[in-house]
């Protein structure tokens, strides 16, 4: 039959359709003895085929799906007899069918000569008929794809069974046509790999160089499926006629590849070999540019793919085969092309995301929780096996080349694994750690960026999973990432994962001492973290709980140490911003868990981290460098580098290193806030306290402003927050207020404003300091407190600035002094100290004269910081913060006193009974000094503030005393001298500096019209409030009070007529209200609650209002008479008028109208008239000088004369019948 063949085609194209066109046509007889010819070959074909199956079904042959391997020979008869056939007739039916299949066109005859092909290959594949199999395979392949620029083999050599199949070349701008007889190849081929795929071995080759050819064509550009003619459209479309033959091509292709989890182990491995083996081949010829280094790189693209997909399809059983798979990636990963780089990395991510992605991982709870110890244990060891492999190549790939790219490739891949399958691994944490370590002191800053990726996924989601010997591998790990000078932005991140880690360790602690007590600082703790802890809680994958036997394998103290160490060498970091963060991780983990350490680990702490952290920074911030440093490089301009720009306070390494020690003080006192009732019984801990009262006072002296401010910040936060919970020992709360004694004593090193915010910062500290803790003070502590705020008002008056002073402002430090003297009130049980405490304070207010200067005062002397002597009234006098204009004209400053007497004042009010009286005189002569600046300074406001201070301090007293207040309960000696120094002031202030012609051009007319008013309100207190109230006073203070309102009153009548006009018009109008003071104290009216007081005070005022009178009424008439014709002045005229309409007014009572100097027939005529309440007895001894008056060339003087001569006429009851007339009016001229 075959040499029929031979002989029939020789030149000739030829079909068993018959096509018409085709160029020759065969004539019948040829047509029907190849027809013949054909089908007596695939009859003997299908014999082959058929008795190998009936073999099989007999048990003689194996399926090619069995599991067991084929035993070395068969046995069986006609297993035999098929191989026997096979051997003898494959090469030359191999021939005919390829030379059929090469000169057919016709569907029909080719799907025939193709079942053939695929009967005789899978027969040779289940009777392991290897070169056969190849032979028949190559055939087939031959036959799958047509490239245009293919050279034709000839079809009389036949390929060896070990040969393979040459590399088509494809120029990309020619097109691929896939013709009907290729694309039925090709399933043809597609069904032997499905039924042979456990026996194809080393023949996958051929099948996989055909598939990579298909791949490229069908991802070609160019590539197009020749269409068939509508007859045999069935014949190339069985199964759908919606998809495109490309589209069922490449179905198929995929479908191969997942059905390896079909496949036996051996199989898989044989086909991953040969497609190892297809990339392999591909990998050399990739370097040379061109259409076939294309050609080659899509050829191991496909290798790849169907790797991964054989992977992700068999990731159930992926041990046999994942060391031969990953070494091909690594091998691949190596390869110089970035290409081949990237595709290896990709495929390993994929690779290792399917693994752990399978059930097998999914199962280790499952299996942890196996009742049977020996399967448990099994089948854990199958895990760490199994999840090493899987992990280890990224370390093998990390550490075997230099490729920066490659090792960024592994760390992306180890960063998709921790973030998608974290939470799966238990074995493979020491290789990650150990690869992440060496990472952290690389220098490229992509890998260290990455690295510190993975361990921030680690940090944050994975340290549940984290096997107890591996924690501490995490933590050198975090802290090795933070020591790295690569990026900076790590280091800090690093640095915030440890405060993460202690978080996780304190879990793990047992209760300290401070939780298991519920009430005291460690309630308060728990309660300030309360909301933290609880954030906290869920931070975690797991909860403690689930987790109680794993939280108790943990050394969490030794852990805890190592992250503390870490932290304190950071601290020592040369970046200031790392220490800095380090320094605060440390103390807030501290002040965080601090409640779950025990007495043992807090002493560990304080003496081996928190006191040496202290030291260190401190040492370096004395010793860094002050020069300036530059800012980093920006570029550069006109040829001159440009620098960044740093702040002036950050300039210096001294200046980084005072704000790396501002950090530490912050958070010493952050514990000790926390802690320090618990500190205090540690047995170590006084020594530890002085030790840092020793650095505060250093500190303050010595450091720079910020650190000082710091330092006092430290102590005061401590000392303020137990003070008043009972919680702060005597010695300690003695040895701060020492250490700011001592600090104020010594001048500072530093300059400028710094000194002053220092100073100012200690004694806010000190008035908190009292208000806290003011029930542990006693006399002693009372008096060295008082005794410190001193020595500041007399140092800041030494050093106070000029400017400030002369623009009206009080020094920072004496305004601070200000703002907490209300808060030194004494309490109840050192009332005593009231006495001090404003005494103190009275100094600084203007002081009399040195004579007059008690002889206790005199000798009170103070040492500046130059050592120079100061006095008090020095200070108070002169005190260096006038002005120059002032300091030249010796006018005294007084801008610390105007502000100090309102606070003196309220504290005065508020001290009790006993002291008050005991200080009230000191605190009188103080304001009437105060009240005498108005000569010398009227622009002054400390006169004003005397005056309105001395009010208050006169209507408390006087109202006490007329409610009976049980305060006002002394002795009389002791009264007296109140009176007798409030009469002093009344007396000194009125007469000398009250309704004068002050020189003062600045003031203006509203200031002017305050200080008028301000003098009519001291007379209302007087003449209204005093007085007339039921008070105590002796005689002779009301005789002097009363004799003070007349000289005041005299101002206008006893100055010459030719001065008066000269007066300013406030001084009248003083004089004015002064005499009608006098007036109003002499009156009487039913409505007035007349009192002993009262009545003495009304016949004083009398006497002296009559005497005033007759005096007033006598210079009226002399000047009148001395002027002649020239008007009298306006002030001497209104003066008489407002007298003699007064005297109308007047009515006195019966007692004072006694003390008048009447005739005895006068004062009988009055007895007479004792019923009338009228009493107008002071007319009678004015009489003669209202007769002199009639004469008055005044009309309106003479007017009031004769009213008052019709009183007078009244009250002796010689009043005519028409005294109506008069009486109505005296009511139209009152």
């Amino acid at each position: 039959m075959l040499n029929i063949l031979d002989v029939l085609s020789v030149g000739i194209e030829w079909s068993l359709d018959n096509d018409a066109s085709n160029a020759a046509v065969l004539v019948a007889s040829e047509a029907h003895a190849i027809t013949l010819a054909v089908e007596g070959l695939l009859g003997v074909v299908f014999t082959v085929a058929t008795l190998t199956d009936e073999a099989m079904d007999v048990g003689e042959l194996e399926s090619p799906r069995c599991d067991s391997d084929p035993p070395a020979k068969w046995t069986g008869k006609t297993a035999v007899l098929c191989i026997s056939m096979v051997d003898s007739l494959w090469l030359t039916i191999l021939d005919a069918l390829s030379l059929i299949l090469s000169r057919s066109q016709g569907e029909a005859i080719v799907l025939e000569i193709l079942k053939g092909y695929q009967a005789f290959t899978q027969a040779c594949g289940i009777l392991r008929a290897v070169e056969p199999l190849n032979s028949f395979l190559a055939s087939l392949c031959k036959f799958t794809i047509n490239f245009p620029a293919e050279t034709e083999r000839k079809s009389s050599a036949l390929p060896s069974p070990a040969s393979k199949r040459s590399e088509l070349s494809v120029e990309q701008r020619e097109s691929i046509v896939l013709t009907p007889k290729n694309v039925q190849a090709l399933r043809t081929l597609f069904n032997i790999a499905h039924r042979l795929h456990n026996v194809l071995g080393p023949s996958w080759v051929l099948v996989l160089e055909t598939l990579a050819a298909l791949d490229r064509a069908i991802n070609s550009p160019h590539a197009t499926a020749q269409e068939v003619s509508t007859p045999v459209q069935k014949f190339t479309r069985e199964l759908s006629a919606q998809y495109s033959d490309f589209n069922i091509l490449s179905s198929l292709n995929s479908q191969l590849f997942e059905s390896s989890a079909l496949m036996h182990i051996s199989a898989v491995k044989s086909l991953l070999s040969a497609l190892c083996q297809l990339s392999h081949q591909c990998m050399s010829a990739s370097s040379v540019l061109g259409p076939t280094a294309s050609q080659k790189i899509g050829s191991i693209s496909f290798s790849v793919e169907r790797i991964i997909s054989i992977i992700v399809n068999n990731a159930h059983r992926v041990e046999p085969f994942w060391d031969q798979v990953i070494s091909h990636f690594l091998e691949l990963a190596d390869n110089p092309n970035p290409h081949l780089k990237n595709m290896a990395l990709d495929a390993l991510d994929q690779s290792i995301s399917a693994v752990l992605g399978s059930d097998q991982f999914h199962d280790y709870k499952q299996s942890k929780s196996l009742e049977n110890p020996e399967k448990m244990e099994v089948t854990l060891d199958k895990l760490r096996s199994l999840e090493i492999s899987v992990i280890s190549p990224l370390k093998v790939l990390y550490f075997s080349t230099q490729s920066v790219d490659v090792r960024v490739g592994s760390l992306k891949i180890l960063l998709h694994v921790l973030e998608r399958h974290g939470e799966k691994l238990h074995y493979s944490w020491s290789n990650i750690l150990e690869m992440l370590r060496y990472v952290a002191d690389a220098s490229e800053k992509d890998l260290v960026t990455l690295g510190f990726q993975n361990l921030r996924v680690i940090m944050n989601d994975g340290l549940s999973t984290l096997p107890a010997e591996c924690l501490q591998v995490c933590i050198d790990v975090t802290g090795a990432y933070s020591a790295q000078k690569t990026e900076l932005n790590i280091s800090l991140t690093a640095v915030g994962l440890l405060w993460t880690m202690t978080d996780f360790i304190a879990k793990g602690l047992v209760n300290g001492p401070l939780e298991e007590n519920e009430t005291g600082v460690g309630s308060i703790v728990k309660q300030v973290d309360s909301e933290k802890m609880e954030g906290e809680t869920h931070s975690i994958s797991y909860n403690v709980r689930e987790h109680a036997s794993y939280i108790d394998d943990i050394d969490c103290e030794r852990l805890l140490f190592s992250v503390f160490s870490l932290l304190q060498n950071l601290g020592a970091d040369e970046r200031p911003e790392v220490r800095n963060s380090a320094v605060r991780t440390l103390f807030q983990t501290l002040g965080t868990h601090g409640q779950k350490l025990s007495e043992s680990m807090w002493e560990e702490c304080l003496w081996n981290y928190v006191f040496p952290t202290l030291d260190r920074a401190s040492h370096m911030a004395a010793t860094s460098s002050k020069d300036e440093s530059r800012g980093k490089e920006l570029g550069t301009r006109g040829g001159k580098a440009v620098h960044m720009l740093i702040h002036h306070s950050r300039n210096t390494a001294q200046k980084q290193w005072d704000e790396t020690l501002v950090l530490v003080l912050g958070g010493i006192a952050r514990i000790l806030r926390l802690f320090f009732p618990f500190f205090k019984t540690l047995s170590n801990f006084w020594s530890g306290w002085e030790s840092l009262l020793q650095f505060v006072e250093n500190s303050i002296v010595n450091g720079s402003k910020e650190v000082a401010l710091a330092a006092i910040n430290c102590l005061q936060t401590t000392v303020t927050s137990h003070s008043l919970k009972g919680h702060m020992p005597m010695p300690y709360l003695i040895s701060v207020i020492d250490v700011y004694e001592l600090v104020l004593k010594k001048p500072s090193n530093y300059g400028g404003s710094a000194p002053d915010k220092v100073k100012q910062e200690i004694l806010h500290g000190l008035g908190e300091l009292y208000v806290q803790a003011q029930g542990l003070f006693n006399n002693v502590m009372y008096t060295q407190l008082i005794a410190i705020v001193d020595l500041s008002v007399k140092q800041a008056m030494l050093t106070n600035d000029n400017f400030e002073t002369e623009f009206g402002n009080v020094p920072p430090v004496l305004r601070t002094i200000l703002e907490i003297l209300p808060l030194l009130r004494p309490t109840e049980h050192i009332s005593s100290m009231w006495l001090v405490l404003l005494r103190e304070f009275l100094q600084y207010l203007p002081r009399p004269d040195s004579h007059m200067q008690n002889e206790d005062d005199s000798q009170t002397n103070h040492e500046a910081p130059n050592g120079t002597t100061i006095t008090p009234n020095k200070v108070a006098v002169s005190p260096g913060s006038g002005s120059t204009a002032a300091t030249n004209s010796r006018i005294p400053s007084y801008i610390f006193a105007e502000k100090l007497v309102p606070v003196l004042v309220d504290l005065f009010l508020q001290a009790p009974a006993l002291e008050k009286y005991i200080i009230y005189p000191e605190i009188i002569q103080s304001l009437g000094r105060c009240m005498t600046t108005r000569r010398d300074n009227p622009d002054s406001a400390l006169w004003r503030l005397g005056v309105q201070a001395f009010n208050r301090i006169v209507v408390d007293y006087v109202s006490k005393l007329t409610n009976g207040d049980p305060e006002t309960t002394m002795n009389k000696p002791a009264k007296t001298r109140i009176w007798k120094e409030m009469a002093d002031v009344y007396e000194i202030f009125l007469v000398g500096y009250c309704g004068r012609a002050l020189p003062s051009n600045s003031l203006s007319s509203v200031v002017l019209e305050a200080d008028e008013s301000l003098e009519m309100s001291i007379l209302d207190i007087l003449g209204d409030k005093v007085l007339k109230s039921p008070i105590d006073a002796p005689t002779e203070v009301l005789q002097r009070l009363v004799s003070t309102l007349d000289r005041c009153a005299s101002r206008t009548c006893s100055l010459p007529v030719e001065t008066v006009e000269l007066m300013p018009p406030h001084c009248s109008r003083f004089s004015l209200t002064c005499l009608q003071k006098l007036f109003s104290l002499s009156s009487y009216s039913h409505e007035v609650d007349w009192n002993t007081t009262r009545s003495e005070v009304s016949k004083t005022s009398i006497t002296v209002l009559v005497t005033r009178c007759d005096y007033i009424l006598s210079r009226f008439l002399a000047d009148e008479i001395g002027l002649g014709e020239y008007p009298l002045p306006k002030a001497r005229l209104e003066e008489s008028i407002f007298v003699l309409q007064e005297l109308a007014r007047l009515l006195v009572h019966p007692e004072a109208a006694s003390v008048l100097s009447l005739k005895p027939r006068l004062g009988s005529a009055i007895e007479e008239n004792k019923e009338n309440d009228e009493n107008r007895s002071h007319l009678f001894v004015l009489l003669p000088s209202f007769c002199e008056l009639v004469t008055s060339r005044e009309l309106r003087i003479r007017e009031l004369v004769r009213i008052l001569l019709r009183l007078i006429a009244r009250e002796l009851a010689l009043e005519k019948l028409s005294l109506a007339e008069n009486n109505s009016s005296i009511r139209r001229h009152p």
